[in-house]
């Protein structure tokens, strides 16, 4: 179980996730994912394991949840002052973070998060933005650039020996651009 997002803001349970969250990644950042424990994590949280068992249920919920935390966006999209330019920086900033050892890590740690679509939701977020700037153009929708700028993206990088060279990326673009 996930902790839910409508306890009171600011109180003891933002601040017990807090703390667990913030020890998952500095744990994470210490020491081998597979030797990170629940008793480690509470005792640098400075909560017991129950604590985290009762709000997670498992270390595979919890790291989910962290993931999930990470992955939404500190800033909105690159405003370069054109669409295809906004998606080509959007498209890079995420092929290059993605991956990453620690994106590699997180998108495999999301997979167990018990909200399924929410880094959907994240993404099309992102790329609503994008698509908003421009109103006067013809613009993909959003399930159009999630299928053919972040799927193919998220595919290679997980079950690819590579992940998409820059001007693939950028081939797919163009593609998306062609309503």
């Amino acid at each position: 179980m996930v902790i839910k997002e409508g306890l009171r803001p600011g109180g003891r349970s933002a601040r017990v996730q807090a703390s667990v969250h913030c020890a998952v990644r500095e744990l994470l950042e210490a020491h081998e994912r597979s030797s990170v424990t629940v008793p480690m994590i509470a005792a640098r949280a400075g909560v017991t394991p129950s604590t985290i068992y009762r709000r997670w249920g498992d270390l595979s919920a919890l790291l989910a949840d962290v993931a999930v935390a990470r992955m939404r966006p500190d800033s909105e999209p690159a405003d370069t002052g054109s669409l295809r330019g906004d998606l080509r920086a959007w498209a890079e900033q995420y092929l290059d973070e993605m991956s990453s050892e620690p994106g590699r890590m997180m998108m495999r740690d999301v997979q167990c998060s018990p909200t399924p679509g929410y880094c959907v939701s994240i993404l099309s977020g992102q790329l609503q933005t994008i698509v908003d700037r421009y109103p006067g153009e013809t613009a993909p929708s959003v399930d159009r650039l999630i299928n053919l700028l972040a799927a193919p993206t998220v595919f290679r990088i997980l079950f690819s020996s590579a992940p998409l060279a820059v001007e693939e990326l950028h081939e797919l673009i163009e593609l998306a651009l062609k309503t």
